[in-house]
């Protein structure tokens, strides 16, 4: 079925065909959930390719992640419980009651007064009676910093907030005070709980400086690698290996890369 551009329902067509009794073996296995990892992985490669600002690759990678999508949707179908189409109406239905400014008579002038009505009619929607059940609704199985952060996003819709980012900073000072000395007493389980209090103040810091904690730490895992392969890669030229290196030899190569990477930056 070559053709010269391929539409939505070509998708759907070529998901039917590779489900098919005849189809792709791999493909006619695969279930909702040994199908998590690669939408997991998927998501996690669009987010790349818009980091990497490459527009080509981005839509590649979307490409990939609707095909999770509609997989997911062609086993449903293929189980009596909703299809493709099921799936676009829900959300377009979605859209519209949320965006009550929009298609309705209510009122949003700015980005928070939208998030307002969006977490009004979304709490309606789903039922829920009280804030705690809002704050458990958030998924478990996100990763700790975004779960954390939107947690802690819900529970300030009520108020149960510091009134300034400098209140949250003072929270992060006395939570690693804590855990050293839970450390110093080599308590393992209270070092534990006190580690994970100071991550989630830390988190906390994020939400006020309106800093996505999952991406502040992913670029600076990413910054890690960069500059531990200069210094590796510097170690070399010198016929060197950084296990033949002491500590203060490592980090003087660690400030070099530092001091390109500032210089690189200005230059631009």
């Amino acid at each position: 079925m070559k053709k010269e551009r391929y539409d939505f329902q070509d998708l759907l067509d070529i998901m039917v065909r590779l489900r098919a009794p005849d189809g792709c073996p791999w493909d006619r296995e695969q279930d909702h959930k040994s199908l998590k990892r690669y939408l997991i992985e998927e998501a996690y490669e669009v987010l790349e390719a818009i980091d990497e600002e490459r527009p080509d690759k981005l839509c590649d990678e979307l490409g990939d992640l609707l095909l999770q999508v509609i997989f997911h949707a062609q086993i449903a179908k293929e189980n009596g419980q909703f299809d493709m189409g099921d799936v676009i109406h829900g959300i377009s239905a979605k859209m519209i009651n949320r965006h009550r400014h929009v298609f309705g008579d209510e009122e949003a002038e700015t980005p928070d007064d939208v998030m307002v009505i969006w977490e009004k009619v979304k709490k309606s929607e789903k039922g829920h009676e009280t804030q705690t059940q809002v704050l458990k609704d958030v998924p478990g199985n996100l990763p700790a910093l975004m779960r954390s952060f939107k947690v802690q996003q819900k529970a300030a819709q009520v108020g149960f907030d510091w009134d300034d980012v400098k209140d949250a900073l003072l929270k992060v000072k006395e939570e690693i005070t804590e855990l050293e000395d839970a450390y110093a007493r080599g308590d393992s389980a209270k070092t534990e709980e006190e580690l994970g209090d100071l991550l989630f103040a830390v988190v906390n810091v994020s939400r006020f400086m309106k800093v996505q904690p999952e991406l502040a730490l992913t670029a600076t895992t990413n910054k890690f690698i960069r500059r531990f392969e200069y210094v590796e890669t510097e170690a070399a030229k010198q016929g060197r290996k950084l296990t033949e290196m002491s500590l203060a030899e490592m980090d003087a190569l660690w400030d070099e890369a530092k001091r390109k990477e500032r210089e690189s930056e200005g230059g631009k």
